[in-house]
C-alpha cells in the first residue's frame, strides 16, 4: 500500500513538473518563416525548447519545401502584413514572447519593377505589425531584419551599427524605413525592439535567383553533365557572406539580452564573385573558365560600392561568431546541390 502510494506521489510530482515546463515553454512567432531565415530560426527554436509558431499568407505559392520537415511541430497561422487585423489576431491567438520578423520582398530586382508593393511589404508592414504588438502584446519582444542595403553608398568602410543610411534601391529604402519606426517604437512605447542589420547570408535553402546559390548550383549541374555553362554578371563585384545559420543564432542571442540593441551581422570580409566561382568549381575538379560566360544583363548599377560589415559590437558584446568560413560555406553547398540533383535524376 505504501508502496503504491509511493509511485502515485512520484507520478503526481513527474506530472506536475511537466506542466510546469510547458508553462514556462517560451513561444515565438515567425513572419517569412517559409523562407530561408525563417526555416533556420524555426529549427534553431525548437532546439531550445520554443512553442513555434509561422505566420503565412493564405494565398502564398511560396516555396514551403524549406519547412516541410517542420510539419506537425510549428503551428502555422494565416496571415498578411498587409493586413493588421489578421497580425493582431496572430499575436492574439499566439500570445508570443517573442517574435521575429523575416518577411520582405526582399529581391532587389524585384524592388525596381514593383516597389510599390516593396514598399508595402517591407516597410508599412513592418509598422502595421508593431502598432499590433502595442495592442495586444507590448511585453512580447520584437526582432526586425534590417539589411546592409539601408547602407547603399556608405561614407565609410567596413560599416558600424553608427554609419549613414543612404539607400540606392526601393528595398534598401523600404528596410531604412522599417529600421527606424522600430528604433522608435523602441523609444517611444518602450517595447523590447531591436534591429540586425544583416549582410549577405547564404545556404542550401537558398533560392536560386540569388548568385551564390546560382554558382553552386551551376557547378554541381556542369559537373553531373546537366549543364554545359552558365551567364554569370560582374566577376569583381565583392559582397560579404556569411551562413544563414549562423546569421539566425545572432538573431537569437539578440533577443535574449536584458536591453533591446541593434547589431551589425555580417562575415566581416569580403570576396568577389570570381572567388565564389574558383572556389564552387574547384569543389567538383573543373576550371571554371572552360564555362562561365559574362552577360552585361546581369550586371548590376551599384557593383562599385563595397559593403563589408564590422562585427566588433556583436562579437564583444553578445559574444558571437561566424562559425562558418567563407570556403566552408561554398563547399556546403555545392556538396549539397550534388547531392539533390543526383537523387533528382535518379
Amino acid at each position: 500500500m505504501l508502496d503504491r502510494i509511493k509511485t502515485e506521489e512520484v507520478v503526481y510530482n513527474l506530472q506536475v513538473s511537466i506542466h510546469t515546463q510547458v508553462g514556462m515553454m517560451k513561444r515565438a512567432l515567425i513572419t517569412g518563416i517559409t523562407g530561408q531565415d525563417g526555416s533556420y530560426l524555426a529549427d534553431l527554436l525548437l532546439t531550445q525548447g520554443y512553442r513555434v509558431f509561422g505566420l503565412v499568407r493564405r494565398s502564398s505559392s511560396g516555396n514551403v519545401d524549406r519547412i516541410s520537415h517542420l510539419s506537425g511541430t510549428v503551428e502555422i497561422l494565416s496571415g498578411d502584413l498587409l493586413d493588421q487585423c489578421s497580425l493582431m489576431d496572430a499575436i492574439a491567438h499566439a500570445q508570443p514572447d517573442e517574435i521575429y520578423n523575416l518577411a520582405s520582398q526582399s529581391y532587389i530586382p524585384t524592388s525596381w519593377t514593383q516597389p510599390a508593393l516593396t514598399a508595402e511589404y517591407t516597410a508599412i508592414g513592418v509598422s502595421r505589425l508593431l502598432e499590433s504588438i502595442r495592442r495586444c502584446k507590448p511585453d512580447a519582444r520584437f526582432y526586425q531584419a534590417s539589411s546592409s542595403e539601408v547602407f547603399g553608398q556608405p561614407d565609410e568602410s567596413p560599416q558600424t551599427e553608427r554609419t549613414a543610411f543612404r539607400p540606392r534601391n526601393p528595398y534598401g529604402v523600404a528596410k531604412a524605413y522599417a529600421h527606424w519606426m522600430t528604433v522608435n517604437y523602441r523609444q517611444q512605447y518602450d517595447l523590447y525592439a531591436c534591429c540586425g542589420i544583416t549582410y549577405t547570408h547564404e545556404s542550401p535553402r537558398r533560392g536560386s535567383e540569388f548568385v551564390f546559390r546560382k554558382v553552386t548550383r551551376a557547378a554541381a549541374e556542369i559537373k553531373l553533365g546537366l549543364a554545359t555553362g552558365v551567364k554569370l554578371g560582374n566577376l569583381d563585384a565583392e559582397r560579404d557572406w556569411c551562413y544563414a545559420g549562423d546569421a539566425v543564432r545572432a538573431m537569437w542571442m539578440m533577443m535574449q539580452q536584458e536591453q533591446a540593441d541593434d547589431y551589425v551581422i555580417a562575415s566581416g570580409e569580403t570576396h568577389s564573385v570570381r572567388e565564389l566561382v574558383e572556389c564552387a568549381f574547384g569543389c567538383v575538379d573543373l576550371d571554371w573558365e572552360q564555362y562561365v560566360s559574362i552577360d552585361p544583363t546581369f550586371y548590376r548599377p551599384d557593383e562599385s560600392i563595397k559593403l563589408i560589415g564590422k562585427i566588433d559590437k556583436i562579437r564583444h558584446g553578445l559574444n558571437w561568431e561566424p562559425q562558418y568560413s567563407f570556403e566552408h560555406l561554398v563547399e556546403l553547398m555545392v556538396d549539397h546541390d550534388l547531392k539533390a540533383l543526383h537523387d533528382r535524376s535518379l
